[in-house]
């Protein structure tokens, strides 16, 4: 009686309602339309995607019979889509988040493959801003693949550790590197004050040069960061032959401080005698300040002076490492590394 319903194409979310048939008779009174349905086609794997047989059949009581049949044809063409929140961010590059673990969900499909995760960043080493970007590429059980993208708007922060000596005119070339601890090999020295040239090593003689002071600054990466090395020497001509050489100084290899009279401070020993004055700057492995002196008296004990830790308290155990200056000694910096231990 009613319209016979046609084939078609459908999305597998979409699938229509059978439409109920009735019949009529020009003799039977009471005709009974039967109706049923089939599957196939449905390839392994891609459970979405597969056909639909649909038949009404009618029959008379002398056995005259009618039959409709519609086909559905059901596919999956939708990709996945995002449950997480994944929002474009700026942030300093000190604070870059983790890799998030991000949800999907499908139409049709109860599994989303994650296929691939791609992260580029366009940090160039330089004090420029630049740009994180992270892909996610999932995939549904009948091969509908999505991206989903994120930039990360970064600001580059410089952290600035700042060293000053003095040296003689006459104390022959003077390398910069001697002032670096734990920091990266990648980095390079500029003159920021001062009429000098440095060598491509890092290196310049400073007979001839004007007295005075010149500042030299190493900046190199740090985790998308900068990290810098501000080194201020004063060059001047008060050279002084003094009876303590650089093999006649002794620095300790360890300090640990639980109360047995052993290896309790940080000493710088060997030269007593000869009245210098020591600047001491020791930092953690991550290159982070932990401590200074400019008159050092042999009383490092394993603490912070505050310029890392917000105040004073007892640092881990493990490696840091150390500068010392001496004053006037006409001494090249001594750099190493120093064990704080607790026991």
């Amino acid at each position: 009686v009613e319209a016979l319903p046609t084939d078609v194409t459908v999305s597998c979310d979409a699938i229509p309602t059978a439409v109920v048939l009735t019949a009529t008779d020009n003799c039977d009174a009471s005709v009974t339309v039967n109706y049923t349905e089939e599957f196939s086609g449905q390839e392994e794997g891609c459970a979405s995607e597969y056909t639909i047989t649909r038949a009404w059949r009618v029959q008379d009581c002398a056995g005259n019979e009618t039959s409709h049949m519609q086909i559905l044809t059901v596919e999956d063409n939708e990709a996945p889509t995002l449950v997480s929140v994944l929002e474009d961010i700026t942030v300093a590059c000190d604070n870059v988040p983790e890799v998030p673990t991000l949800e999907f969900t499908d139409n049709c499909s109860s599994n989303v493959t994650q296929t691939n995760f791609e992260e580029t960043s366009t940090f160039d080493g330089s004090d420029s801003d630049y740009t994180i970007t992270r892909t996610w590429t999932v995939t549904d059980d009948c091969g509908n693949v999505a991206d989903f993208t994120q930039n990360i708007a970064v600001t580059v922060n410089t952290t600035v550790t700042e060293l000053a000596d003095s040296r003689c005119i006459d104390d022959g070339t003077i390398d910069l590197n001697d002032y670096l601890a734990n920091q990266s090999e990648d980095g390079t020295w500029e003159v920021t004050q001062g009429s000098v040239t440095i060598s491509d090593d890092g290196s310049f003689d400073p007979s001839g040069l004007n007295l005075g002071d010149y500042i030299f600054t190493y900046t190199s990466p740090n985790n998308g960061c900068l990290i810098a090395t501000k080194v201020t020497i004063n060059i001047n001509d008060d050279c002084i032959v003094l009876p303590c050489g650089q093999e006649d100084v002794v620095i300790s290899k360890a300090v640990t401080p639980n109360g047995d009279s052993w290896n309790e401070f940080f000493e710088i020993t060997g030269v007593e005698s000869c009245g210098f004055v020591a600047n001491v700057k020791i930092f953690n492995r991550w290159g982070a300040k932990v401590f200074e002196s400019n008159n050092y008296a042999n009383n490092w004990n394993g603490t912070s002076d505050g310029a890392t830790f917000g105040g004073a308290e007892r640092l881990p155990a493990g490696t840091y490492y150390y500068i010392v200056i001496l004053e006037n000694s006409g001494l090249k910096p001594f750099t190493g590394a120093i064990y704080l231990g607790t026991k």
